[in-house]
């Protein structure tokens, strides 16, 4: 499978609960980590998503919000994960910042650069990444 998400991440379904019209799912991608994401029952049934499955997590970059970790901050975003900045690329309008999480994984943001230096984003502040659940697209092998 090769996408242009710049996020990808591989776990298992810990959990799915039907709505009328979407359910939520939440994939276990290790490390005590875990996405919620919000599809349509009809994905469900497609993707043969059971709990115990083998799913991918796919999330694009400027589809992440990023906070200093420390932030009071409080969202509707379901998912939150934490980590040390890594990489950090700055630009005239947009910089890259990549989180390393627990266990190595890593998650890449597209924020603009006022952003990033209004919120003192360089390698080794620790930061998390904000991602609703509408925004990440589940995949399956085929």
């Amino acid at each position: 499978m090769k996408t242009s998400a710049r996020n990808e991440f591989s776990g298992i379904i810990d959990s799915i609960k039907i709505g009328s019209v979407n359910a939520e799912v939440v994939l276990d991608i290790g490390h005590g980590h875990q996405l919620v994401a919000i599809v349509t029952n009809e994905s469900v049934a497609e993707l043969s998503l059971v709990r115990g499955s083998a799913a991918y997590a796919l999330i694009k970059a400027p589809w992440v919000i990023v906070i200093p970790e420390n932030s009071p901050l409080r969202t509707s975003a379901r998912n939150r994960l934490c980590g040390v900045v890594s990489y950090c690329q700055t630009g005239p309008i947009n910089g890259e910042v990549v989180l390393t999480l627990a266990g190595g994984q890593q998650l890449a943001a597209i924020i603009t650069q006022e952003s990033v230096e209004g919120l003192g984003l360089q390698v080794g502040v620790r930061a998390c990444a904000l991602i609703k659940a509408s925004h990440i697209v589940l995949a399956v092998a085929a």
